[in-house]
């Protein structure tokens, strides 16, 4: 049986069909899917990662695939809830994996960084006091700054920095989107 979406623009549109008209660029079925479906990702969302900002954040992260991924939709090989959910439930295993990683370098001693901090600034140091790139960092925000040096300098991916930083995956994502774009508008 489908389940009707309740929404005011389509009443009585089943979720197949909105993600049929999400793949044609269809705004209004997108809202439509968010109105009836989000509190109850967001539910699903908050028991497998216990933080209402992660759950947030992979609500969000869900809409933004479900929206560019409509098309590879296909109701032929099963329900549209099922196909939303695995998005869902994908998002939050990824944030859970990329946090889990943060476990196993929360002692930097051992790699002879007394903190990040101090990592992240002596290695700013080394850059030349006249060079472009120094000038340009020196720019940022130094929460944004130190987490581009640290993705840069250190290798820490974007669930590493959210565990290390203590903010949402998605802010650390847009801040060294933000900031690499930043970079190379003041490099040019």
């Amino acid at each position: 049986m489908k389940a009707a979406l309740g929404s005011g623009a389509f009443p009585a549109l089943d979720l197949n069909d909105a993600l049929g008209l999400c793949a044609r660029g269809d705004r209004a079925a997108l809202r439509a899917i968010y109105d009836r479906e989000a509190s109850r990702m967001l539910g699903v969302a908050m028991r497998l990662l216990r933080r209402r900002a992660l759950a947030e954040e992979v609500v969000h992260d869900t809409f933004v695939q479900v929206w560019q991924k409509a098309g590879s939709f296909d109701p032929g090989r099963g329900d549209g809830r099922t196909w939303l959910y695995a998005i869902l439930r994908n998002r939050a295993l990824n944030i859970l994996r990329g946090e889990s990683r943060t476990e196993y370098v929360d002692d930097f001693e051992p790699m002879n960084l007394a903190s990040e901090e101090e990592g992240v600034e002596a290695a700013l140091l080394r850059l030349s006091d006249a060079g472009q790139l120094r000038r340009c960092l020196e720019r940022l925000e130094p929460a944004r700054r130190q987490a581009v040096a640290l993705a840069y300098l250190h290798g820490l991916s974007h669930g590493e920095l959210a565990g290390r930083l203590g903010v949402p995956l998605g802010t650390v994502k847009s801040w060294i989107r933000r900031s690499l774009l930043a970079l190379r508008e003041c490099m040019a």
